[in-house]
């Protein structure tokens, strides 16, 4: 617990929350909680993800209240979601039942199944429209909700996975004893972690430092990236929630939710691995988030591959602990607050060894005069 203890600190922290209050009520009335739904869903669906709860119209409203500070939106989410029963526990999702809004299979020409672009500016020109115009003219088209869109048809064609399984050259990655999976919302983690457990901490991660973990994990000795990994499938759609119904205990599909999907692909060629075999990642986050979802599934090869060695052992420690947004920001922001008690003392110890170590050189000092005092004797 931190308070402003010095004198005017009352009024000074009043007063800041008054100017935060000023502009924000600038915004009243002139952007809207559908038109932020509108024109930023990229930037919710990254706050819904990190803030692990699915509903735009809040996740709008955080966004609002923070000016547009993503790190703010997610910590007011994430508060808010802290007040909200827990009513039911949904049925494990099934995967194959997403509604494709988007499906690209980097590792094959041609897949089992489309290839769907979607809506996606990875072949866009990075121009910036300065003069309100685009580069071409556009036709223009309604608004797209995706939550209403009609989707391609999903599987009954094969993944990618499912073909390099057919020829055999998939390692097997199955649990027998099927463990349930890890709430981090109940239980906090703790090391050695399930594998349930990093994909769930992945899944709530700030993007950009998940990112960087990845980056870093493929950057070689020599300083260049190895690019072992390929990516299988990467999926963006919406897939049903069901929870049993209280009378009859039957699955009931209670909504849909839009998610990101990433299979990564990786070729065992460690020493002691079998190099006959493939090995596959997993990723799946809320929303329409391809890079956390690329970075996860390939940190998740990583995790699967070098489980039990040390740097394994670090690279779990690292996913579990270091990549939340929410608490990695609280830490670094709580240094903005009043640390002078603490720092005093800092202060008063070096100033003491300062002093001590002068003593000693002082007496350092007087016993070689006297030493020389004697030989000249």
């Amino acid at each position: 617990m931190y308070a402003g203890t010095n004198k005017g600190g009352t009024e000074a922290i009043i007063a800041a929350e008054r100017l935060v209050l000023q502009r924000r009520s600038l915004l009243d009335g002139v952007i809207t909680v559908d038109q932020v739904i509108e024109c930023f869903p990229i930037a919710l669906d990254k706050i819904m993800g990190e803030g692990g709860l699915w509903d735009p119209p809040t996740a709008a409203t955080a966004f609002l209240q923070a000016g547009g500070d993503a790190a703010e939106a997610v910590h007011l989410l994430r508060a808010h979601r802290s007040t909200l029963p827990r009513l039911a526990y949904s049925e494990p999702v099934q995967p194959r039942e997403l509604e494709l809004l988007r499906r690209i299979v980097p590792a094959h020409r041609k897949p089992d199944g489309p290839q769907l672009l979607g809506e996606t500016v990875d072949y866009t020109a990075r121009l910036i429209h300065l003069g309100g115009e685009p580069p071409l003219p556009v036709e223009p088209i309604e608004s797209v909700d995706h939550d209403q869109a009609e989707p391609e048809p999903d599987e009954p064609f094969r993944r990618y996975r499912d073909y390099l399984a057919d020829r055999g050259v998939l390692v097997d990655r199955s649990d027998p004893a099927d463990p349930e999976p890890f709430d981090l919302a109940l239980v906090a983690p703790q090391l050695p972690a399930e594998r349930s457990a990093l994909l769930s901490a992945m899944a709530l991660a700030e993007t950009g430092g998940l990112i960087n973990i990845w980056y870093q994990s493929i950057i070689g000795p020599d300083g260049y990236t190895d690019e072992s990994v390929t990516l299988g499938e990467v999926r963006h759609g919406r897939i049903p929630v069901r929870v049993r119904h209280p009378h009859t205990g039957n699955p009931v599909q209670i909504g849909r939710i839009r998610v990101s999907e990433t299979e990564a692909i990786t070729h065992l060629t460690e020493r002691g691995e079998d190099a006959a075999k493939f090995d596959v990642g997993y990723g799946m986050a809320l929303g329409h988030n391809e890079r956390k979802t690329i970075a996860m599934a390939s940190l998740d090869c990583a995790a699967q591959r070098f489980r039990g060695t040390e740097g394994g052992k670090r690279l779990d420690q690292i996913l579990l602990h270091t990549t939340d947004g929410l608490a990695s920001c609280g830490f670094l922001e709580h240094l903005k607050l009043p640390h002078y008690v603490t720092f005093r003392s800092q202060l008063e110890r070096a100033e003491a060894a300062a002093g001590e170590a002068g003593t000693l050189i002082n007496s350092a000092i007087d016993q070689e005069e006297d030493c020389d005092h004697d030989h000249e004797h």
